[in-house]
């Protein structure tokens, strides 16, 4: 799990990643830099992984045969069915996404989406599904400019 996910793992509570980005912003506020951010909640994106295009990910990833099919076997297969008062519908097949709360749920969907930063004047800070991305320039074209790529 990368250095930047916080919420799931030791001492990588939402308070230090807030400390960490008003630290980057007084520090470049003192460098007379500029610094903009861009704030993404992805609703329900759990539950829009792609889960064949994920497992196809592990193997280009080079994942040893026994972790992705033991990750395979943890995502394939999976069933859900729904009731209301005393009506039930059939059981039905999950084509996407990785449950959540789970305790590989995480680590899969930081592989599914895999944010990499398209320059040094670009950061993320992520949480769940939850993503900044923070960019720092002197100059307000560049700024936005970055945030855009």
């Amino acid at each position: 799990m990368r250095d930047k996910q916080f919420g799931f793992r030791p001492r990588h509570r939402t308070s230090l990643q807030l400390a960490c980005l008003f630290e980057r912003i007084t520090r470049n506020s003192g460098e007379k830099r500029l610094t903009g951010a861009v704030f993404l909640d992805v609703a329900k994106a759990f539950g829009t992984v792609w889960i064949d295009g994920l497992l196809y990910k592990l193997t280009l990833l080079n994942f040893p045969s026994y972790i992705a099919d033991t990750i395979s076997s943890y995502l394939q297969g999976r069933t859900f069915e729904a009731s209301f008062q005393t009506a039930t519908l059939s059981r039905r097949g999950m084509r996407a996404g990785v449950t959540q709360g789970g305790l590989l749920s995480p680590v899969l969907f930081g592989m599914y989406v895999d944010m990499s930063s398209p320059s040094h004047h670009v950061e993320f800070a992520l949480y769940a599904d939850d993503t900044a991305i923070i960019a720092t320039s002197r100059k307000p074209t560049l700024l936005v400019s970055y945030l855009e790529s």
